[in-house]
């Protein structure tokens, strides 16, 4: 279902050793640099990431248009970053009500895929964590934060290859080809 991604060193931006400033922060091994002055090392782990695939009792899809780059104008589904000490649950729950207003109570989790998400000019990877919600309608829905326009798709109009973020296309294929009729 999602194998390793390959890209560039994740650390290849941090010259300097967090701890102690040495100009010298080298490349321990493919996800770590260390500090030949101190002996700190740092290890690059994937951020977690959430996204849900929220369906109204007609079905259709709710799914957002990227108001930012990376992939700004795009379709993408209602998500974003995990806060530190938040559940992936909470973290879904609270990201679908800041992008739409709504406040689904209940998520279940899907699956996961890795990601390379291009945040400052560093390659960030991440690991997408994708749930899915269900609500009787998409009415009291509002588009807010990093969400440009809500965009309510039925399936017919549901193709991954609208939706922008890399991992977020491919998710939607594994959703479609879950949930066929």
């Amino acid at each position: 279902m999602g194998g390793e991604i390959k890209a560039e060193h994740p650390l290849i931006v941090f010259r300097y050793c967090p701890r102690c400033g040495h100009d010298g922060f080298v490349k321990r091994n493919a996800k770590a640099k260390s500090c030949p002055q101190c002996g700190f090392v740092y290890y690059a782990n994937p951020s977690a990431a959430t996204a849900c695939f929220i369906t109204d009792a007609g079905g259709r899809l709710l799914a957002v248009r990227r108001a930012h780059e990376p992939a700004k104008g795009t379709l993408n589904l209602p998500g974003g970053f995990m806060d530190m000490g938040e559940t992936a649950e909470a973290g879904i729950i609270r990201e679908v009500r800041e992008e739409t207003g709504m406040a689904v109570e209940e998520v279940t989790y899907l699956f996961s895929l890795p990601n390379l998400y291009p945040y400052g000019g560093m390659i960030v990877h991440t690991a997408d964590l994708f749930f899915s919600a269900r609500v009787a309608d998409f009415a009291s829905a509002v588009a807010d934060d990093d969400a440009a326009e809500l965009v309510p798709l039925a399936r017919e109009e549901v193709h991954p290859e609208d939706f922008g973020l890399e991992s977020v296309s491919r998710a939607v294929g594994l959703w479609l080809a879950r949930t066929q009729e």
